[in-house]
């Protein structure tokens, strides 16, 4: 009998994920000792990429899971990591997050007398992708199909409200400060390092997705960190794109915006393949379909965003 018709085959991709998720967070997990000096970086899927450009030999990173994928054992085995540590850079993250003690304030407790710690914002940005969404709503816990990313077009399609294909540069410009005034009031509420002034020159390496910085966004923001934490040496460049396994489209009409040094791009690009747009938006229609509740709570969620949208 065949693996897959006894259910095994989807046991042992369980455990074959189970194995490479430890082997990838191998100090994490204890399995093989952390470097002397070391830090911690904690986030949402920024937080790696920020472990990417501020670790060196002189304060090397441990790489842990991003927050919102940790559960109760996660959140020991970081407390135990942070016993340790010489440095914590991380986002602000509520006290008892998913019922967790992983809240910003909770893990710098955890943190041995000496030990620096620097916060920074966790990042979104309109300027490139003023189509796009990142967001989930209670009780719908199950991610849209093929991108885990929602366009406000094919969303107000769903609940039957008309908005434009496009948008004129004047409002594509509006979304961008948008997003920029969050960032803003985020960053007022206290960090130790601010990166909005980092979205005043717009070039196509700002932005992957909505919540995905590039290059541009992440060296100097990583510049910045060591300096607040004091540490030897610089950013590390790691000579590739950064965070860049899901990739938007990059739409004609907000090259235009912009006057950027680049070519439009219809398709997204995910895992390093081309993802037709269109399967996306198909996929997406089904999903909505089906999940009526995500509809309704998304557009309550988004209508400063749908209000730019329907007045173009």
């Amino acid at each position: 009998m065949s693996g897959g018709d006894d259910g095994s085959g989807t046991l042992a991709d369980e455990t074959a994920a189970v194995i490479a998720r430890r082997a990838h967070y191998a100090a994490f997990f204890g399995d093989e000792p952390a470097p002397g000096g070391y830090g911690v970086v904690v986030g949402n899927c920024q937080a790696e990429s920020i472990r990417l450009v501020v670790s060196n030999e002189e304060h090397p990173g441990v790489r842990v899971p991003a927050v919102h994928e940790m559960d109760a054992a996660d959140a020991d085995r970081l407390h135990r990591l942070l016993a340790g540590a010489a440095f914590l850079v991380v986002q602000p993250i509520r006290d008892d997050y998913r019922a967790l003690p992983l809240g910003t304030s909770q893990l710098r407790a955890a943190l041995p007398p000496g030990a620096r710690t620097v916060v920074v914002p966790s990042l979104r940005y309109g300027g490139l992708h003023p189509f796009q969404a990142a967001i989930r709503v209670p009780g719908v816990d199950e991610d849209s199909p093929l991108v885990a990313y929602h366009d406000v077009r094919t969303l107000a399609e769903a609940a039957g409200l008309p908005v434009a294909a496009e948008l004129p540069r004047a409002v594509v410009r509006a979304v961008a400060d948008d997003s920029l005034a969050e960032l803003r009031r985020r960053e007022e509420i206290g960090v130790d390092v601010v990166a909005s002034d980092l979205y005043d020159e717009v070039v196509p390496d700002l932005a992957r997705t909505v919540n995905h910085p590039g290059n541009a966004v992440f060296l100097p923001l990583g510049e910045r960190i060591v300096a607040a934490l004091g540490a030897p040496g610089t950013a590390v460049d790691p000579g590739r794109p950064i965070l860049a396994g899901v990739q938007a489209p990059l739409e004609p009409w907000v090259v235009d915006a912009w006057g950027l040094d680049a070519e439009p791009r219809r398709d997204w690009i995910v895992a390093g393949e081309r993802l037709d747009p269109d399967a996306v938006v198909d996929a997406h229609r089904r999903w909505y379909a089906q999940h009526p509740e995500f509809v309704a709570a998304a557009v309550e969620r988004l209508a400063p965003l749908l209000r730019r949208w329907r007045a173009a």
